[in-house]
């Protein structure tokens, strides 16, 4: 190995065994005046009954009662909700056809309600819907980076699916737009333990704060009584 890569290497292991107590400060990142929280693709169609991928809907069947209590708490003190669910129309017009898991997607006829959010989450009046026809993560793929701007947003807390795809994209878009990303990482999953696990330990661990969805909870009902 070159001195050049050691001394990445090694840079590298600095970085991710930074002490937490040097991280940004939760309680702040979240606060209710800057964050927004946002569900990703937590829909019937791929979290539920109606799921494409079932093994990913197993996977994110004990996250989908955490997600349901963050956006409880969220709206209690404000918080704006987004659900960003992906779509098709019956004649598939408008979505990608450039990519091995839009054809996995795209088996049989498009379900109308394989778009609905979970019952586990809901929508409620408040809450935005934000569907896209294309692409493989919500950034781009909708007026998301436009609403977030215009109610004042900093702060993404992003919950839902998948590790493997869409939340990776979502992990970079962020950052790129320049929004601070916090990951609630027991309120959202991925398809194959070890490779999610090796996502947040040397990806996403190094783009967002990633944490628990009860700190989360935590931090919004102590904003709620200041």
């Amino acid at each position: 190995m070159s001195a050049r890569k050691v001394t990445r290497s090694r840079a590298y292991s600095r970085v991710m065994a930074e002490p937490v107590s040097t991280r940004p400060d939760l309680a702040v990142l979240v606060a209710p005046d800057r964050a927004a929280l946002l569900t990703v693709e937590v829909q019937e169609g791929v979290v539920g009954a109606r799921s494409a991928v079932p093994a990913l809907a197993a996977a994110a069947a004990p996250a989908l009662p955490r997600i349901g209590a963050l956006a409880a708490a969220a709206r209690a003190v404000g918080v704006p909700v987004l659900h960003c669910t992906a779509e098709m129309r019956p004649d598939r017009q408008g979505s990608n056809r450039n990519a091995r898991l839009f054809a996995l997607a795209g088996r049989g006829r498009p379900d109308p309600a394989a778009a609905s959010v979970h019952p586990a989450v809901g929508v409620e009046p408040g809450d935005f819907v934000l569907a896209r026809l294309h692409g493989v993560s919500p950034m781009t793929g909708t007026s998301l980076d436009s609403i977030l701007r215009n109610l004042g947003v900093s702060t993404i807390v992003a919950t839902g699916v998948s590790v493997n795809v869409a939340l990776l994209g979502l992990a970079f878009e962020a950052v790129n737009f320049g929004y601070q990303l916090v990951l609630p990482r027991d309120a959202t999953a991925g398809v194959n333990d070890a490779y999610v696990d090796a996502v947040y330990a040397n990806t996403l661990s190094l783009l967002a704060t990633v944490t628990t969805a009860q700190a989360v909870v935590d931090a919004w009902a102590a904003a709620s009584v200041r």
